[in-house]
C-alpha cells in the first residue's frame, strides 16, 4: 500500500511539473556572477527537458520564494549553456551546488533533490527559511 501511494504521489508530481513552469529558471544570464559573492548560493544544473529537472522545478520556485534575501536559487540550463556544465564539472544532470557567502562549494548533489533536503542542506548552511515578519 505504501509503494502504492509514492508512485501515485510521483504520478501527480510529474504531472504538475509537465505542466508547470520551469521555476527559478537562470535568474541571471551573466553566469561569471555565479555564484553570488556575499550569499549563499545554490545552483541547480539541469535541462527544462530532463523529468527529474522538471519535477524539481516547482520545488525551486518555493524554496527560492521562502529564501529571498538569504539564499540565492539558481537555474542553469546546461543544455544551452553547455559551458556551464564544463565550468562546475557536471557529469550527470539534474546537479545541485551550493556555495557558501565566499563562493566556496561545500556541498554537491547528483539526481533528484527533494525540498526538505535541500531545506536540510540551507539550515547546516546557517540560512533559515524568511518569516512571513520579514517579508
Amino acid at each position: 500500500m505504501k509503494r502504492v501511494f509514492i508512485v501515485l504521489i510521483l504520478y501527480v508530481a510529474l504531472a504538475v511539473a509537465i505542466t508547470a513552469p520551469v521555476g527559478a529558471a537562470e535568474q541571471t544570464k551573466d553566469f561569471d556572477k555565479v555564484p553570488l559573492k556575499g550569499m549563499v548560493t545554490m545552483i541547480d544544473l539541469g535541462a527544462k527537458s530532463c523529468v527529474p529537472c522538471k519535477l524539481m522545478a516547482p520545488i525551486l520556485e518555493r524554496v527560492d520564494r521562502n529564501y529571498k534575501g538569504k539564499a540565492a536559487i539558481v537555474f542553469i540550463d546546461v543544455w544551452k549553456h553547455r559551458e556551464q556544465a564544463e565550468r562546475f564539472g557536471i557529469r550527470a544532470i539534474p546537479t545541485q551546488i551550493f556555495f557558501d557567502a565566499e563562493g566556496k562549494e561545500v556541498h554537491r548533489h547528483q539526481g533528484f533533490m527533494a525540498e526538505e533536503d535541500i531545506v536540510e542542506q540551507l539550515e547546516v548552511m546557517g540560512i533559515n527559511k524568511v518569516e512571513e515578519t520579514d517579508v
